[in-house]
């Protein structure tokens, strides 16, 4: 089973991102509620971004069972579930939640990247990526200037998300020195 889910990851991972998306949202109607195009993106982002965690998420187990705590519980009669709930998760969770924090950026952008180019959230709805479409003309930009402020939300959005990760990652290392 782990041998299937590796090939499927790595299928999947060799399909550049940004084409894939277009490729999956083309196939979404364009003629559906905000509220369920939102669901299908979410849904888009979900099927090509659980695979960094998931090769991640193997790795980190693979490594932590191995370790002394572990084969200690095995010696002392404790079943695999019990070990990976009291034993494993824990040592995980810190790593999830910075893995987490460092995602959600490139949803972000990969959400304004499809509603910018006209695939994702769709005019009247709101969002960066239909307020910067809006802003795609010099013209436009030149006679109203504040077209351009959803970017500068986007960019602090995004790296408040990286900065957070990265902050938490460095708090959460037990290798620090």
């Amino acid at each position: 089973m782990d041998s299937v889910i590796q090939r499927l990851i790595e299928i999947i991972r060799s399909f550049p991102t940004l084409p894939l998306w277009m490729a999956l949202s083309a196939a979404i109607p364009p003629r559906i509620p905000v509220v369920t195009m939102y669901i299908y993106i979410v849904i888009i982002f979900a099927f090509i971004g659980w695979t960094d965690l998931a090769r991640v998420a193997r790795g980190k187990f693979i490594s932590l069972k191995n370790e002394e705590y572990v084969m200690a519980a095995k010696i002392a009669g404790v079943s695999d579930a019990k070990i990976i709930v009291k034993h494993l998760l824990p040592g995980f969770i810190s790593y999830l939640v910075v893995a987490t924090t460092l995602a959600i950026p490139g949803m972000i952008l990969g959400e304004t990247a499809m509603s910018f180019l006209g695939l994702g959230i769709r005019s009247p709805a709101t969002s960066w990526g239909v307020l910067l479409q809006e802003a795609q003309q010099i013209d436009n930009v030149a006679l109203y200037p504040w077209k351009l402020i959803p970017l500068g939300f986007v960019i602090i959005a995004v790296l408040t998300f990286n900065f957070l990760g990265d902050g938490l990652r460095d708090a959460a290392d037990p290798y620090k020195r």
